[in-house]
């Protein structure tokens, strides 16, 4: 008999179910990711305490599994098979000439889809849940990536169904976003990591890793195009298949069509080919399949690929140019990044004019200099990049990268170990917006209400030209702006009044200091006492404090010596905020002398929850891994701090291991 835990358990799977299929698949969600947090973590709470009540399909179970030794081979119910290619209009035409003599006179129409570059997936289903998930491997055999597929959101981990299936399978295309792979790149940007070529090789990639938390971090997205009982299509046609996935809440592709005939395929493919760019991932085609299952069975196969289906080649989308400049945009964070400078060419039927080389690292892989003639491609709406050197020209001119940034003057600064060079000066035009809202963000200054939005017309209409700026605004100011009321107004200066109380380490994160995060903020107040003796310490002396090395020191000095910095820190003082510190350094208990690392969101702790708890057993949290760290404590989805612990060797600890640390 369900008893009231019970019930509210499976209320709240529910309604988090219908939240993940609102957000991950139709992308139009009705709640806050606060308020979903909370759901999941009186769904986490609940489930702790009742832990026989917890299911696999839970929503609280997407990622947990551990680290896997290897993959196990699981064959396919049916074979997963290639498609032939038509690389130009005649070929598919081809196609569609045998098919008509294949079919012998029979109408027939096709189905088109979008070919997603991505990476083929089976998923099976058991009484409405998931049950195993297998990549396509050669096609016979696949390898099974069910705890790492649980991961993927869009992925349904329990589906309602009205055609009373008990077994079922779903085939589909494991994608990585263009915004997912960008983000991927910045993170190992700043970790001095490669970057990955392209969201297809990482997404492959990225299913393929042994510990799921990884995977997890990833933002993995599923489109479904295959339902399949016992290895073989369950409806009469290829788009009822489509139209039902879509009905069990599948992610579906929206954008494709039934065609009566070849030329309506064509104009489908013409269409798409000129609208990809605009698209959130990657294609590099379409795929078109005879729509009739019945008519797919009498056509068959061949030992590779279906005679039904076929997919249509976009060009490739790459072309040589000659390098006529490289110049330096300073991105929003103040690194600087090398944009070559190129003679238009047509790559895709786009005119490209620029091309990024990333870094002075990537300059110096590629061995380009100006002048010479490279191989440059387009990849969807990310600025097309440098293949290789192709070509040197006699008269080539080496790149140097400036020691003043181009767009504030400021210092350029480029750390020993690390790729990027950086504008030092945080109010420097090109970084300002994401300068206040670092200043702003909750674990620093906590000004509530300050979110992008705000600081993007505050930026804009020039309002803000510094952080210290925030203090001489009004709620007359703020009136100005568009979507401003006077309760709002009132309010967002409240904020920024009370912001004046905040401790010094949370001033001095919120410099912006490179290297300088919550943790080292805070052994620099305890070690210091005060943020001048801070600015006017050596980089011998800072090295006294614990965990401050050569890298971090060199930082700090760099920072206090930019004359506009020490400019923002006079404002700073002048607006009342504490640049004095009491030190209080706790010492003794159970986690005395030792190191971690928070990552993920645990289950029921906040993170400052588990920090309070980890220095009041004596230990110490810090922002980054490395060899000194002695553990990691990690929840769900848990980033590229945990990949770097598993990398290192670090201890991995769960919430309730912590705990028990704890005593």
């Amino acid at each position: 008999m369900p008893t009231p835990a019970s019930r509210e358990i499976e209320r709240l799977r529910e309604e988090l179910r219908r939240h993940e299929y609102l957000y991950y698949v139709m992308d139009e969600p009705e709640i806050s990711d606060a308020d979903y947090d909370g759901l999941m973590r009186r769904l986490q709470v609940l489930e702790a305490e009742h832990p026989d009540l917890i299911t696999p399909d839970s929503p609280t179970q997407r990622v947990g599994g551990k680290p896997r030794e290897g993959f196990q081979q699981v064959p396919h119910l049916s074979p997963m098979l290639s498609l032939d290619n038509a690389l130009n209009d005649a070929e598919l035409k081809d196609f569609d000439r045998r098919v008509r003599e294949g079919l012998r006179g029979e109408h027939y129409c096709y189905t088109v889809e979008l070919k997603m570059d991505g990476l083929s997936m089976s998923v099976r289903y058991e009484n409405g849940a998931f049950a195993q998930a297998v990549t396509r491997g050669d096609g016979q055999v696949g390898e099974d990536v069910t705890e790492n597929a649980r991961t993927i959101r869009s992925l349904p981990l329990r589906v309602k169904d009205d055609a009373g299936l008990e077994r079922f399978e779903v085939r589909g295309e494991v994608i990585m976003t263009h915004r997912a792979f960008e983000r991927l790149n910045e993170e190992r940007d700043g970790q001095g990591l490669p970057r990955y070529a392209n969201p297809r090789n990482s997404a492959a990639g990225s299913l393929r890793l042994l510990e799921p938390w990884i995977t997890a971090s990833r933002k993995l997205d599923f489109f479904a195009y295959f339902l399949l009982v016992d290895g073989q299509p369950y409806f009469p046609s290829h788009a009822e298949s489509l139209g039902k996935l879509k009905s069990m809440q599948f992610k579906v592709n929206p954008h494709w069509k039934v065609c009566g005939d070849i030329e309506e395929v064509l104009e489908f493919c013409r269409v798409w080919e000129a609208k990809r760019d605009e698209l959130p991932y990657e294609i590099d085609g379409v795929v078109a399949k005879v729509d009739s299952i019945a008519q797919q069975k009498k056509l068959g196969r061949t030992a590779k690929a279906p005679r039904w289906a076929i997919a249509y080649k976009y060009a490739a989308r790459q072309q040589t140019t000659i390098v006529e400049n490289i110049e330096v945009q300073v991105g929003r964070t103040g690194t600087l990044t090398p944009v070559a400078r190129l003679r238009p060419v047509n790559v895709g039927g786009v005119t490209v004019t620029r091309a990024t080389l990333h870094n002075e690292d990537e300059i110096e892989r590629l061995g380009v200099e100006i002048g010479d003639t490279v191989l440059v491609e387009r990849s969807g709406d990310v600025i097309p990049k440098v293949v290789k050197v192709t070509e040197k020209s006699p008269n080539a001119r080496r790149f140097r990268m400036p020691s003043h940034c181009p767009v504030c003057g400021g210092d350029i600064v480029r750390v020993q170990g690390e790729a990027a060079s950086r504008c030092v000066n945080t109010n420097c035009p090109a970084r300002l917006k994401e300068s206040v809202l670092h200043f702003s963000a909750r674990g620093v200054m906590d000004i509530d209400g300050m979110g992008d939005a705000l600081v993007d017309q505050l930026v804009g209409r020039g309002m803000v030209s510094s952080v210290a700026d925030l203090y001489d605004l009004t709620p007359e100011k703020l009136l100005e702006l568009e979507r401003m009321g006077q309760k709002s107004a009132q309010k967002v200066i409240e904020n920024i009044h009370n912001s004046r109380q905040r401790p010094l380490p949370r001033v001095i994160n919120g410099l912006g200091i490179p290297f300088v995060g919550e943790r080292t903020a805070e052994i620099l107040a305890e070690t210091f006492g005060s943020l001048d003796h801070i600015a006017r310490a050596g980089e011998e002396e800072l090295q006294s404090a614990q965990e401050v090395g050569p890298k971090v020191a060199q930082s700090i000095r760099r920072f206090f010596g930019e004359p506009r910095n020490q400019e923002l820190v006079e404002r700073l003082r002048a607006a009342g905020l504490h640049f004095e510190h009491q030190r209080r350094r706790k010492t003794g208990g159970p986690l005395e002398g030792l190191t971690f690392v928070l990552t993920g969101t645990l289950p029921t702790l906040t993170r400052e929850e588990a920090k309070a708890k980890i220095e009041e057993a004596g230990g110490k949290v810090t922002g980054s891994v490395s060899k000194r760290t002695n553990y990691v404590v990690a929840g769900e989805e848990a980033g590229s701090k945990l990949e770097k612990a598993l990398t290192l060797g670090v201890k991995v600890l769960d919430e309730s291991g912590l705990l028990r640390m704890i005593g």
